[in-house]
């Protein structure tokens, strides 16, 4: 079968990559605007028979219908703005769609498509990367293993294998969309209610085993994407967290106070310049580390009751770099999940045919077991 994937970065390639070690997939077509900065470990088998890179302009619809003809599945790893379009592209080309997301109200705009989704018996999974995406799954795991369900708590972070400097960050995607989580309030739900709280905010130590350690967890926008509308008033706590090293929140608050990270143009000198943009193009230099290797960790914990008894079921990850192949553990648990979510509608795994987001519709154990066949492990206590 033939995988289209729009976006040959960072996630777009690892996605691609997986699906070359696929048997039955017979064809990755990876369409981008530019095709010159693919990652090394993809560029290192350009000439792989199934392999096809597409000079694509995703705002040439025209293009985009051609390229989708004959797909079975689209897996969209470009940025979240255009997603939408993408979606209505795919839906009226009849080819299953799946995206990376992250951007909540863009989602809601998807999720208005599901009858025209129906009515060409396609799916569309939304929000299929690692946050929102692999978290939301295993959330909905255990939510379906309670009887009543009283707290889920996420907790994810990319990080640096050796942290340096005061930040104790690296770049391991976009740094603008770093910046857009510590700027934008959090939804949560509290008392069954849904809640905004401030990004940065709330910080507690989460204990990892060695090498990692301790980290920092506070609020960021985005992880809990719709499941805070879909289980308000059904769940009384839901919240998700990002994690770093100790010490990164509190500097990045303070940032923010001075409005370093501002969008809004102030005069500099009779000149019109956007904080927000200094500060990226001051940070980006700093924050990138081509040799630096990085590591995800995760944690879910569900809390709830079964059979009358309290019961805590958690999820924890620590996945690394991948030295033999030169890919990322961000690209590994975001592209890979796509490529997996991809794999599954296009196998019929995802059905019926509509919009829904992952924890809605994808078969969370099939899910973790897909990861485990690449390396990716997470583990599993009862408790």
């Amino acid at each position: 079968m033939r995988m289209l994937v729009l976006g040959g970065g960072l996630q777009g390639a690892a996605c691609a990559y997986d699906l070359l070690q696929q048997e039955q997939v017979s064809r990755v077509v990876v369409g981008d605007r530019v095709l010159t900065h693919i990652p090394a470990f993809l560029s290192a088998i350009r000439d792989h028979p199934k392999l096809e890179l597409l000079t694509l302009d995703a705002t040439d619809h025209d293009a985009v219908r051609g390229a989708m003809k004959g797909a079975k599945a689209v897996m969209c790893a470009l940025p979240y703005y255009f997603n939408l379009d993408m979606t209505r592209l795919a839906i009226e080309s009849g080819a299953h769609f799946a995206d990376l997301g992250g951007n909540t109200e863009i989602v809601e705009k998807q999720k208005a498509l599901d009858a025209d989704a129906r009515a060409k018996g396609v799916t569309v999974v939304p929000d299929c990367g690692l946050a929102p995406g692999m978290v939301n799954i295993l959330s909905q795991l255990g939510i379906t293993k309670c009887d009543t369900t009283a707290s889920v708590r996420i907790y994810v972070g990319g990080l640096p294998q050796k942290p340096q400097g005061a930040l104790k960050y690296q770049i391991v995607y976009s740094l603008e969309g770093v910046l857009d989580y510590y700027t934008t309030l959090s939804w949560v739900v509290r008392d069954g209610k849904r809640a905004n709280v401030q990004a940065l905010s709330e910080v507690e130590p989460v204990a990892f085993g060695a090498p990692v350690g301790t980290l920092e967890a506070f609020h960021t926008a985005g992880g809990l994407s719709t499941m805070a509308v879909r289980y308000e008033g059904k769940i009384p706590v839901m919240e998700y967290k990002t994690l770093r090293y100790p010490g990164h929140a509190h500097i990045m608050a303070a940032i923010r106070e001075l409005g370093f990270l501002g969008d809004k143009p102030v005069d500099v000198k009779g000149q019109s310049v956007v904080p927000r943009d200094v500060a990226i193009a001051l940070m980006t230099p700093r924050l990138t580390k081509p040799d630096g290797h990085d590591l995800v960790a995760l944690r879910v914990v569900v809390e709830g009751t079964t059979g009358g008894k309290p019961v805590r079921h958690t999820w924890e990850l620590i996945d690394q770099y991948d030295d033999k192949r030169g890919i990322s553990a961000m690209e590994r648990t975001t592209g890979y999940s796509l490529a997996i979510t991809g794999l599954m509608q296009a196998a019929g795994g995802v059905s019926p045919a509509g919009v829904r987001t992952p924890d809605e519709c994808v078969p969370g154990d099939a899910y973790v077991a897909e990861l485990a066949k690449r390396g990716v492990n997470i583990g599993y206590q009862a408790g």
